[in-house]
């Protein structure tokens, strides 16, 4: 490879030798220290490579051998800065090409953030920016170990962080604490209850009607039992504990957050519609591609991006300039294809009708299911509409119930002023 770099830069010529014997002319080119390569035979001549410099030396060659060498191909950087010496401008913009990429390359064009599952790219882009580190910011300015304290500052469940430049991208790897939101959720939850503990009550209230068939208390006062029938609203656990002396009189209420396993059987409404036809897409001729070029802020387009199509879908490719594996630049280029079609309205089938809804149907129960519910029986049925089929009905499920609500400290009163009043 490095040879053939220099033998470009210094330019070389393809020869043909004819003549008696030019075998000879091969003997004397060895024995001058000429050297040739590339050596073929070619309609009882032989073409070969040569130098410019052995080219020179071939004259008392060819004088003492009798052969004629004739050329048949110049290569060469030489040879192509003679071809367009006059071709100025070309030169100048070959000029400022390399000086451009050479511009750009002293810029970060592309932040790769890795590894990151629970925040997006560009909830972490935003925070960078408030950092200042933002695409088109100078590379010299790019502090990788500043980049890595101020991620790891800000999100607490971020255990590992590595920033890297690599040609015009910065490469972001972070890893992030699997058992962070599930510790975070566990202390949240001691915190209102050491809250709740500490100042209100928590009162358990049902948030649908349903006949109740299980329950549970771990703290807390029960006001329903298995087998009551309850309204939405209704109370279920008090969070309000009575506080009793010797004579079994209420000399205050212990505030604390109701907490229970409470199961109900209840009747869901379900209803879903599907249309009767369906749209049947047949795709025309002539398709229009466009293409366009982005810099920067500044779209480009190259022919009419106007749509003159009375339906039609289009498909948009973007694609990043990059030089080698790593130099990005701030451009972008790509096409849009557009496909012309006519749409015609095809009724479906009854079997066709009742398999979409039906697997929509199961889908919903599954759904149900991860949620924790029971289904133990189903009432919902198909029907066939003039505009659209349905699947509608009730399902009788079982699932937790329960929402939580704070309570209202009832007044005591007090014992001396009872017996006054009774005097």
């Amino acid at each position: 490879m490095l040879t053939e770099a220099i033998r470009y830069i210094k330019g070389y010529l393809r020869i043909r030798v004819s003549g008696f014997s030019p075998e000879r002319f091969l003997n004397a080119c060895c024995h001058r220290g000429i050297h040739l390569w590339g050596l073929h035979p070619v309609k009882g001549a032989y073409e070969m490579f040569l130098t410019i410099s052995g080219f020179r030396r071939l004259k008392p060659v060819i004088k003492k051998t009798g052969t004629t060498v004739r050329i048949t191909g110049r290569y060469g950087l030489p040879f192509f800065l003679h071809r367009y010496r006059r071709r100025k401008i070309f030169f100048v913009g070959a000029c400022m090409s390399v000086c451009m990429i050479y511009f750009l390359s002293l810029f970060i064009w592309n932040i790769d953030i890795r590894g990151n599952y629970t925040r997006t790219d560009e909830t972490l882009l935003r925070f960078l920016e408030t950092r200042h580190v933002e695409h088109g910011m100078r590379i010299a300015n790019v502090d990788c170990g500043r980049i890595v304290k101020d991620i790891r500052k800000e999100y607490d469940d971020i255990i590992w962080v590595s920033a890297s430049v690599e040609g015009s991208r910065l490469i972001i790897q972070i890893k992030e604490n699997e058992d962070s939101f599930e510790n975070k959720a566990d202390l949240e939850d001691e915190n209102k209850q050491e809250e709740a503990d500490g100042q209100d009550g928590i009162n358990l209230v049902a948030d649908q009607d349903c006949v109740i068939t299980e329950m549970i208390t771990r703290t807390g006062t029960p006001s329903v039992h298995v087998g009551d029938e309850v309204k939405k609203g209704d109370l279920l656990v008090s969070g309000i504990v009575e506080v009793k002396n010797d004579n079994q009189e209420v000399t205050g209420y212990q505030m604390q957050k109701a907490d229970a396993d409470i199961q109900g059987r209840t009747t869901i409404e379900y209803r879903d519609a599907w249309p009767l036809v369906y749209e049947e897409k047949e795709y025309q001729e002539p398709v229009k591609e466009e293409l366009f070029v982005r810099i920067g802020s500044w779209l480009f387009w190259l022919g009419n991006k106007k749509n003159t199509f009375e339906s039609s879908e289009a498909l948009l490719k973007n694609h990043q300039l990059c030089i080698g594996e790593h130099f990005f630049l701030p451009i972008y280029y790509g096409n849009r294809v557009t496909k012309p079609y006519v749409s015609t309205e095809v009724p479906y089938e009854k079997e066709e009708l009742r398999r979409i809804l039906s697997e929509r149907f199961m889908k919903e129960c599954k759904e149900l299911e991860k949620k924790g519910v029971e289904i133990i029986e189903n009432n919902v049925k198909i029907y066939t509409e003039k505009e659209q089929a349905e699947a509608r009905g009730t399902l009788t499920v079982l699932q937790k119930i329960g929402t939580e609500q704070k309570a209202s400290i009832p007044e005591v009163q007090n014992r001396e002023e009872l017996t006054d009043g009774n005097d």
